[in-house]
């Protein structure tokens, strides 16, 4: 085979953090290699040396042979290389055509050709097998929506390396379906690519091969992944052995602690109500666009509900704002943690404290610092979050690890009574996926109601007590721990013409 794309010993310093140290692997032409490892073990890193964001302290990077030095972005992509990074970049005011087209749109004397560039998008979309409206813009779309966005944008560049960053992470099973036909075909086309993922089934659907990466460091690499275990991987990738990754621990359910009655709001959500009782964990499972987190927000006040009642310990909340709802003791982890979980340019400790912080004020007007260092280092310690220090940007840190900061920063709050997970393990290795369960399990037997919200039905059977399926709005049914399971819950969740049974471009 030949060797499209070669790694040779690359390092990259930050600050306190050796992030890649000595990596060394290839490429072949017609290869999907696998890329493994825990959150802040180097991948994305990785991708972003090659897509010339980052530029190595040490090694270098051979394409077709040729040593690359990549000063920017745009000298990557011109050498033929696109990269599909975890966390989305786009332009949210342009439309999908704008955003695709962006930096190539046909233009003659400084005039942009715009219905050029729709009917040229909408015909390589088609091509591709996405449904997608040129005209909308990107804000507009839901998160879905614009991973696939990111997808064709590199996709349409015609490159012969291509690096895809947990792209499923945020897809339904009808859209992974039509990315797996790609990624399949661009194989057979002869591209080289490299494919990140945490989903273990993934990686054996799709690589010919992998690399494990632990610390910065390559510690394994498989040409071929016949005769190679699961548990092999996993070993591989965290340093020690994890035999049942959810854990799940039983407990005894206390009293109803949240009622939702008769919850109406948006175009997704029709009048719903369900209930959770203290120390349980109620798991809700839907296709996109089944009305699950806009279902969250309208809970939490983030969004204006049309009609319903919000009960906790048998009283009626008056929530028109989210910060009614965290101080009635109702918190929520949001799905798109870039969005609205962090805060980008503030620090670890900032992004922890922000909401405890009113506990921490003296006579009411000055904040207490060591008490807020206090907490952060305790959280950085507890959840094992990777950062050089608090001080550290949170935008530096992997995708898994501002999760966590994210999920310590209710944990913090004194007085949590309802947890609101959305998409809590999204991106997130197999090891970090273990502790983030580990800290549900204690909320729960400390008395707080727990709802999780999963696009991956395996974590939601492994970690609930009581499945909720949606779909198109409305709760289709809830099932027991002893009587879910992939076929009971899909059923519920399913509507009528599964799309797995259709043969038309996906609606991403």
């Amino acid at each position: 085979m030949t060797t499209t794309l070669r790694f040779d010993n690359i390092g990259k310093v930050f600050p306190g953090v050796r992030a890649l140290d000595g990596v060394s692997f290839e490429v072949n032409a017609g290869e999907v290699h696998g890329l493994l490892g825990e959150n802040g073990a180097g991948k994305s890193t990785l991708l972003k040396v090659l897509g010339g964001e980052y530029q190595p302290d040490s090694g270098r990077v051979l394409v077709e042979g040729n040593e690359m030095h990549f000063a920017s972005a745009k000298e990557s992509i011109a050498a033929g290389i696109a990269v599909i990074h975890q966390e989305l970049q786009y332009v949210p005011d342009l439309t999908v055509a704008e955003n695709l087209m962006l930096g190539r749109l046909p233009n003659s004397a400084g005039w942009v050709h715009k219905r050029e560039a729709k009917q040229y998008v909408r015909e390589r979309l088609l091509s591709m097998g996405v449904d997608l409206d040129v005209n909308k813009k990107l804000r507009d779309l839901s998160i879905a929506q614009r991973q696939m966005v990111e997808i064709c944008k590199a996709l349409m560049r015609n490159a012969k390396v291509i690096a895809l960053d947990e792209p499923t992470s945020s897809l339904s099973h009808r859209e992974t379906e039509v990315l797996f036909k790609l990624v399949r075909d661009l194989r057979a086309e002869g591209r080289a690519l490299i494919y990140i993922s945490h989903r273990l089934d993934e990686i054996y659907e799709l690589c010919t091969g992998a690399t494990i990466f632990r610390d910065g460091r390559k510690v394994a690499s498989h040409s071929t992944l016949e005769g190679v275990t699961r548990d092999q991987l996993v070993r591989e990738m965290v340093g020690r052995e994890i035999s049942d990754i959810w854990g799940y621990r039983p407990r005894e359910a206390g009293e109803v602690r949240l009622e939702v009655r008769n919850m109406e709001g948006s175009k997704l959500v029709e009048p719903t109500s369900f209930s959770v009782r203290a120390g349980e964990i109620v798991g809700f499972f839907g296709l996109v666009g089944a009305g699950r987190s806009e279902l969250m927000r309208l809970i939490y006040g983030a969004d204006r509900k049309a009609a319903g009642e919000v009960v906790l310990d048998g009283k009626p909340l008056k929530i028109k704002h989210t910060s009614d709802a965290i101080r009635a003791g109702i918190v929520l982890c949001p799905e798109d943690r870039k969005e609205e979980g962090i805060i980008a340019i503030a620090s670890v400790s900032e992004n922890i404290n922000i909401s405890c912080r009113r506990h921490y004020l003296r006579g009411g007007l000055f904040l207490d610092h060591k008490r807020e260092a206090k907490t952060a280092d305790t959280f950085i310690e507890r959840l094992k979050i990777k950062t050089p220090n608090r001080r550290q940007r949170i935008r530096f840190l992997s995708g898994g690890n501002q999760q966590k900061a994210i999920l310590s920063r209710w944990l913090a709050e004194p007085d949590i009574k309802v947890v609101i997970l959305d998409e809590p393990t999204r991106g997130i290795d197999v090891g970090a996926k273990h502790e983030i369960y580990n800290v549900i399990y204690q909320l729960a037997e400390r008395g707080c109601a727990i709802v999780m919200i999963s696009s991956e039905l395996p974590e939601v059977l492994g970690v609930s007590d009581r499945v909720i399926a949606m779909k198109q709005g409305r709760i289709a049914g809830e099932l027991t721990r002893a009587q879910a399971n992939e076929a009971s819950v899909l059923d519920l969740a399913l509507p009528t013409g599964h799309p797995k049974k259709q043969q038309q471009p996906v609606a991403a």
